[in-house]
């Protein structure tokens, strides 16, 4: 029917959910994972976790952050590479993409580049690094 939330593991809950309010998305829900239940959802006996559920204004799509404490995950050193086979990232459709690359920049946020336009269609995209070296996109359509 619908995407219903999109789930990321990070190594520290506050500092990825502070980074995602930068991109203007609010905190809708936080709970301790813990108990039976999320050890068979996950197939890891005694875990135990944290997760911050959030949303964009004009969204319907969660994203839910996710730090375990128990087990604790280890670091894909080649995660933060865009040719790294599986889920790659995030794009987020954007106004003024321009004003928002000048916001990544003061937070002192790593772009790839500058903007970029994709001849065939005109819309202006960027590629950043989020918490964990996860790749997220900027994408403005040409109107």
């Amino acid at each position: 029917m619908k995407i219903d939330h999109i789930n990321i593991v990070v190594s520290d809950l506050k500092q990825s959910s502070d980074f995602f309010q930068i991109l203007g998305f609010t905190i809708e829900d936080e709970a301790l994972l813990k108990g039976e239940w999320i050890s068979k959802v996950v197939g890891f006996p005694d875990t135990e976790a944290r997760y911050i559920k959030m949303k964009l204004p004009d969204d319907t799509i969660f994203l839910e952050l996710i730090e375990y404490y128990n087990p604790v995950g280890a670091k894909d050193p080649d995660i933060g590479k865009p040719n790294q086979v599986g889920f790659r990232h995030i794009a987020f459709n954007v106004r003024n993409i321009e004003s928002l690359t000048e916001k990544l920049e003061e937070a002192n946020i790593e772009l790839f580049s500058d903007i970029q336009v994709f001849p065939k269609t005109g819309k202006k995209i960027i590629y950043f690094k989020g918490p964990d070296d996860i790749i997220l996109e900027l994408a403005e359509y040409k109107t």
